[in-house]
């Protein structure tokens, strides 16, 4: 199921951003002082994509998408993140891609990015903790960096981890939870035409503290399920347990669908809370939508299914 270009770039990006986007797409090239992962590397840009589920004037703003996040390998705080994810050094990155699949081993970041298609997509990010966010990604499709790796029909499920170094992640020094921070999908959730790889979001390289210099994005899943700085990828054939299902198997699940309907064992998910420019904590609360207000792209992945119990 494809998505409706429906709005121009103007409608919603800052002026000064689109502006210079139009330039660059005429090029068909990123200019290295915008979306390079290092100076070495400019970034083709493709015929944005726009995801329209919800209302351009509910976008967060950059500075709010920024300085609240959830990242605790720079702290538990909201805040620390920010204050603290300079340390992380994203240079030179390099990924290492096991399990079943044909092409395995030590992969040059820059050099996978440069052979994908890049587009802006705009999603909401359900946080479990009852709180969302609207955010304009930029990325490539998972499915097409599956595609590179050359998995095998063994592959059922491809696995995660988070770059693990505590000298440039001081979170990690702590026992809050077990590291490094892992994740996982079911291959045809990886294949799905939503699920994004992320390298940048408001038109500008992807800040430290969102998960540079690359994420995942599952917008009808969990925020938990966007796996930030990822350093490790296995195609495995049997479904691996992610983090926060090791910690609390009780309160979080595999697949971490969001489903207003299933209540955490310590607060509702019936609602939330929209985190806008104009955001505050007394402002109106809104339904949650069943798998993010994503279900004509996704409800066919758990058809039959017990969501209730495969939470």
């Amino acid at each position: 199921m494809k998505f409706k270009n429906t709005h121009k770039d103007h409608e919603v990006t800052d002026e000064s951003i689109y502006r210079q986007r139009r330039q660059l797409v005429k090029t068909g090239i990123i200019g290295m002082g915008t979306l390079a992962i290092n100076p070495s590397l400019a970034l083709t840009l493709g015929q944005p994509q726009k995801n329209t589920s919800f209302n351009i004037e509910d976008t967060t703003s950059e500075k709010d998408a920024t300085t609240y996040n959830n990242f605790y390998e720079f702290g538990l705080g909201k805040d620390e993140p920010a204050e603290n994810a300079h340390t992380l050094a994203t240079n030179s990155w390099t990924i290492e891609v096991s399990g079943h699949a044909k092409k395995t081993g030590i992969f040059d970041l820059e050099k996978i990015v440069k052979q994908m298609s890049l587009e802006e997509r705009i999603y909401r990010m359900r946080c479990v903790e009852a709180w969302s966010m609207v955010i304009p990604w930029l990325g490539f499709k998972l499915a097409d960096l599956i595609k590179y790796f050359e998995p095998t029909s063994q592959a059922k499920y491809i696995y995660f981890e988070t770059l693990y170094d505590p000298t440039q992640m001081p979170g990690q020094k702590s026992r809050s939870i077990p590291w490094p921070y892992r994740e996982g999908l079911r291959m045809d959730e990886a294949m799905n035409e939503l699920t994004l790889v992320t390298v940048g979001m408001y038109g500008k390289i992807l800040p430290n503290q969102n998960g540079a210099p690359l994420r995942l994005i599952v917008p009808w899943k969990y925020g938990f399920k966007g796996i930030k700085s990822i350093k490790k990828i296995a195609f495995v054939d049997k479904q691996p347990l992610n983090s926060w299902q090791a910690i609390a198997p009780q309160e979080y699940g595999f697949f971490a669908n969001v489903n207003p309907n299933v209540d955490h064992p310590r607060w509702s998910q019936k609602t939330e809370r929209r985190i806008t420019g104009s955001f505050s904590f007394f402002r109106s609360r809104i339904d949650t939508q069943l798998f993010n207000g994503y279900g004509a792209y996704v409800a066919d992945l758990y058809h039959g299914m017990n969501l209730t119990k495969y939470y």
